[in-house]
Order: structure tokens, then sequence, then C-alpha cells
């Protein structure tokens, strides 16, 4: 990756999500009163995941699940992509990016095998709050999928690229994530 293009997406970065943070304020505060209500149980969500490099970092969400089962708030937050928003912070911190791969567990690495050298492109760029994989217009991107897309990603992918799917990120709230699906083909120049 170039180093124009490296700067170009840091200050991307930085500037998406700290007005990001500032737009999304409002709704973090009333999803963590509701989760709070609703269930009692902490906010938040944090877990190892593997970035650029495979470097570990601490990941944070809003808390969708209870006993291994999406709570019913959960579940609306998870459609309109909502337990996201404090991945905002890990863009800030440098260990994520707004658009990349998704951030993986140990675990998910191990299962689908891609902990070896021939996958080392893919760790070339920090982890992305989005990107070509998860908006796929499938409901399950097969890892075959996710690394081919992770792939082009990083070989072609740019501060433009990287606005088209931020753009398409954005109508997540509007749509959910299933409507989304099908939009994606239009956000990838193909026919619906």
């Amino acid at each position: 990756m170039s180093a124009s293009r490296v700067t170009g997406k840091r200050v991307l970065d930085v500037v998406g999500a700290t007005v990001g943070l500032a737009l999304a304020s409002p709704i973090l505060l009333l999803a963590a009163a509701l989760i709070r209500l609703c269930d009692g149980g902490p906010v938040l969500f944090w877990q190892d995941r593997l970035g650029q490099g495979r470097r570990p970092f601490l990941i944070f969400k809003l808390r969708t699940m209870r006993g291994g089962r999406a709570t019913p708030l959960g579940a609306v937050l998870r459609n309109l992509g909502l337990d996201e928003l404090p991945q905002l912070v890990n863009v800030l911190a440098g260990e994520m990016s707004l658009v990349g791969p998704r951030p993986l567990t140990r675990a998910d690495v191990a299962r689908i095998g891609w902990g070896d050298e021939r996958f080392a492109l893919r760790w070339a760029v920090p982890p992305g709050l989005t990107g070509l994989a998860q908006l796929a217009p499938v409901r399950h991107c097969s890892a075959r999928a996710s690394w081919l897309l992770d792939r082009a990603y990083v070989r072609r992918g740019g501060v433009a690229c990287d606005l088209r799917l931020l753009a398409g990120s954005a109508l997540v709230p509007v749509l959910g994530k299933r409507r989304l699906r099908r939009a994606a083909r239009f956000f990838a120049g193909r026919p619906a």
C-alpha cells in the first residue's frame, strides 16, 4: 500500500470516526440506557481480535446477547448495525479503520485456516468497521468469498472505494442489513 494511500486512509478514519462519534453519541447513550433498562446487564461487550499484522487488540461493541442468545433489543441493534458504533473508538486509536477486512478472533482464523502465509496479504491493512465482505450481497459470505473480497480490497481499494463502502454502510440503519444486501449489487456496480 502506498504512503499516500495510507495517509489519506488515516485522515479519512480520524475525521470519519470523530464526526461519527459526535453524531452517534445520542444514539449510543439511548442504546446504553435501553440495554441497562431492558436486562440490567453491562452495556459493552469486548473481545480480543486480530488486527493489522495479526496484532491482538480489544474490540468494543454494544452488548446484544444474554445467555448465548440475542436479546430482543440486541436483535434490533444488530439489524441496524448500531451495535458496532463503539468500534469508532478503536478506529481513533488506530487499531481499526473505517473500511477494511472484518476483524477476526484467533479461533475464527484457526477455524477457517487463515493462519498461514498464503493469507498474509489480508493482514497488511487494519481491519475495518465495514468492508467488501461485510456488505456482500449474500447472507453468509463463505470464507473463500470473504478472502477474495478482502484480497481485492487490499490490492485495489483506496479512499474512493472507502467512500463508496461507507455510503453503503450508512444505509444499514435506514434499510437494515437484509435489504442492504440486496442494494449492495448497486454499490458493486452489478444490476439488482
